[in-house]
């Protein structure tokens, strides 16, 4: 009996120690250096804007109007990735997703060039009397993930963000450089993004399904691949808080 109560004692010991002492190779440069993808210098702005209720329709409508001449506009060196309306998770809410090509001197040169386009001005002030909070972080790309190419559609998107403990981001590359190879097979990875500058070790996994029904069926298909659970229970401890978006694209987005 006692020596039943010793293994047992061990082997939950083992389990706490896994959860809270995983071995991870020591810092040697910054994480946006040894995550990000190197072929690449794009930088990216995820924005969330929380529109009044009753202005969401006349929201979309403005943007549709306004959004397209920037990202067509050769002179800006930003693209619209995508943009859409969340159909669950918080509602009223639109979601943008912009590439700078060139990184930081291409966002400041779009933002120099916009203030002085007066209507892109006016376009603010009126897409402003319609939002009740807004907020944006700008992003880099896990080498490691898809490029957000356009798509056909009609597709639902999901994006799934995580909060992640501080000092984590480099072990949760670790895991997802291995995991994203179970979730490729139906085409359903869009991208993957960590924040450098906003809200701090938030991570975004962009997902693409034709429903919610299939988002299920190669959700569930994923845990019947040798590795996936373990990826997933590893990860798990790295998260403090996780937030999911089933988004709809408006007719404006390559991501359809």
């Amino acid at each position: 009996r006692g020596l039943g109560c010793s293994a047992r004692s061990a082997r939950e010991d083992s389990w706490l120690k896994s959860l809270f002492v995983r071995k991870v190779d020591p810092r040697k440069d910054a994480h946006s250096n040894l995550l990000a993808k190197r072929e690449t210098s794009s930088l990216y702005k995820l924005q969330f804007h929380n529109v009044k209720p009753e202005c969401l329709e006349a929201y979309n409508k403005l943007c549709q109007e306004v959004l397209p001449k920037i990202h067509e506009e050769k002179h800006y060196p930003c693209a619209l990735v995508g943009t859409w309306n969340t159909w669950y998770g918080e509602q009223d809410q639109a979601v943008h997703l912009w590439r700078y090509e060139g990184g930081y001197p291409a966002l400041n040169e779009v933002m120099s060039k916009l203030r002085q386009n007066k209507e892109f001005t006016e376009f603010r002030k009126e897409r402003g009397n319609m939002l009740l909070s807004r907020k944006n972080q700008l992003l880099l790309e896990f080498s490691f993930w898809n490029e957000p190419v356009p798509r056909d559609g009609p597709n639902i998107y999901e994006l799934r963000s995580y909060q992640l403990r501080p000092g984590t981001m480099i072990e949760w590359g670790n895991y997802w450089a291995r995991a994203i190879r179970f979730r490729q097979d139906s085409n359903e990875a869009v991208g993957g993004f960590f924040s450098q500058i906003g809200q701090l070790y938030m991570v975004h996994h962009l997902w693409a399904y034709k429903d919610l029904q299939t988002r299920e069926d190669i959700r569930n298909a994923a845990w019947h691949k040798p590795g996936w659970d373990e990826l997933v229970y590893y990860t798990v401890p790295l998260i403090q808080e996780m937030e999911s978006r089933i988004m709809i694209p408006l007719k404006i987005s390559p991501l359809q």
